[in-house]
């Protein structure tokens, strides 16, 4: 019966020592749940999880155990951004490849941005549009086929005739035809049943409706309401059954009132916000999405000749000087906020910029590493396995070169990503 027992603890010693295959021994590890930047810390990781986080640099018992020294950098969970577009990067034939990219363009295009997405410290992503494309790319990298972050995504976003996200804005009327719930085109409460049951069947995680006209899209409004109250009500209420939570673009006032007060959970953009808006906002524990960076690319990049078509560059001109100020205004407000930064809009890669922006608008950095991490992770109902490097949480952890709350734009500089417990860049 002892021999039994004994050979029982070495086989279960001999489990724990081979599955203990990598130690992370961190110079500094932040824990953005806490606030705190904690010296001197082994993370140990097996198979694709954080199984324990120890004081000191534990010693290997094995060969097999990998060894990575991250002793002289700042470590971290895995950044969440809550707002990408991760099929299209925004160039002056944009309007264009609408007409001449076929799925597969798009699908091979859309693989390098994810991989460089993931490169730059991104582990996670919430895909808030594109073509349908998005929920294939999802599904080749979780199946390990492709590199890139882990998506939850709303496949096609929601608009109403004419709308920001109707897909035939800008054709010539032979190629507009009259797209529908399929096709993301609401126009009723019974369409917009429809349309969610749509996105569900077609794989996605969430939904996106442009509760308000748009920058980037070629019609005359960038923030009249493109929705009745009903039918956000009648998205918001089919999504919950179905598990799903509603993104609302949003730059125009009534448009945001109307989404809050139907059921959405984060308003992204919020460029013309008032404080009753705000004020709603905190009643009803929506968040508010800034996406900076895109506010300050569209700025730019409209007073570049031919970059956007002539009916856009008025609206970019209009909406992205705004975006960094209101989002100064609700942080001090109080109002909810959740990290996203609208890439796609601009170049894949540069998310790590919104760091900066918010930061310069009067939000601390440890703050704005937490919602960039835990405060995401609780929105997407992830809380339990993302967002911190904790036991028992996905072995999503990035390090950098020095401590972000001295210096932000280190948040730009990436130097070592590891997702699900796999190395994918290590400098």
């Amino acid at each position: 019966m002892l021999r039994k027992l004994l050979l029982l603890v070495l086989i279960v010693k001999a489990f724990e020592v081979s599955a203990q295959d990598t130690y992370l021994h961190c110079g500094a590890l932040i824990d953005t749940f806490k606030g705190v930047v904690l010296k001197k810390r082994t993370v140990v990781v097996t198979g694709n999880k954080i199984t324990a986080v120890k004081q000191g640099y534990l010693k290997p018992k094995n060969k097999k155990i990998e060894v990575v020294d991250l002793r002289n950098k700042f470590v971290l969970p895995g950044l969440i951004d809550m707002h990408v577009h991760i099929e299209q990067e925004f160039n002056p034939h944009t309007q264009l490849e609408r007409y001449i990219l076929n799925e597969a363009d798009i699908a091979f295009n859309a693989v390098n941005y994810a991989k460089i997405t993931l490169m730059n410290g991104f582990t996670s992503v919430r895909d808030l549009g594109g073509t349908g494309v998005n929920i294939s790319l999802k599904k080749a990298i979780a199946a390990g086929k492709i590199l890139g972050p882990r998506i939850f995504t709303a496949g096609k976003a929601l608009a109403s005739t004419g709308g920001h996200a109707d897909p035939t804005n800008g054709a010539k009327r032979i190629l507009t035809g009259n797209p529908g719930p399929k096709e993301g085109v609401v126009n009723s409460v019974e369409d917009a049943k429809k349309a969610v049951r749509q996105r569900y069947k077609n794989g996605a995680d969430c939904i996106k409706i442009t509760a308000t006209g748009g920058v980037l899209s070629v019609a005359k409004s960038g923030d009249n309401p493109q929705f009745t109250i009903e039918e956000i009500k009648a998205i918001c209420a089919m999504a919950k059954d179905y598990g799903m939570h509603v993104a609302a673009h949003a730059h125009g006032d009534e448009g945001m009132q109307r989404a809050i007060l139907g059921g959405v959970k984060t308003i992204e953009h919020g460029t013309y916000m008032s404080q009753r808006t705000m004020e709603l906002m905190k009643e009803n524990n929506v968040y508010l999405v800034p996406t900076i960076t895109a506010g300050k690319e569209v700025e730019e990049k409209a007073k570049v000749k031919g970059f956007y078509p002539a009916i856009v560059v008025p609206k970019a001109l209009a909406v992205g000087p705004q975006i960094q100020g209101t989002f100064a205004k609700a942080y001090k407000f109080g109002v909810p906020i959740a990290f996203g930064t609208d890439a796609g809009v601009f170049k894949h890669g540069l998310n790590g910029r919104e760091f900066r922006y918010m930061h310069e608008a009067g939000m601390p950095v440890m703050e704005i590493l937490k919602i960039a991490t835990v405060v995401n992770a609780k929105i997407l109902q992830r809380s339990t396995d993302l967002g911190q490097v904790k036991p028992g949480f996905l072995a999503d952890i990035i390090a950098v070169d020095t401590n972000p709350v001295n210096d932000v734009t280190t948040m730009e500089r990436v130097h070592f990503v590891m997702k699900s417990g796999v190395i994918y860049l290590n400098e």
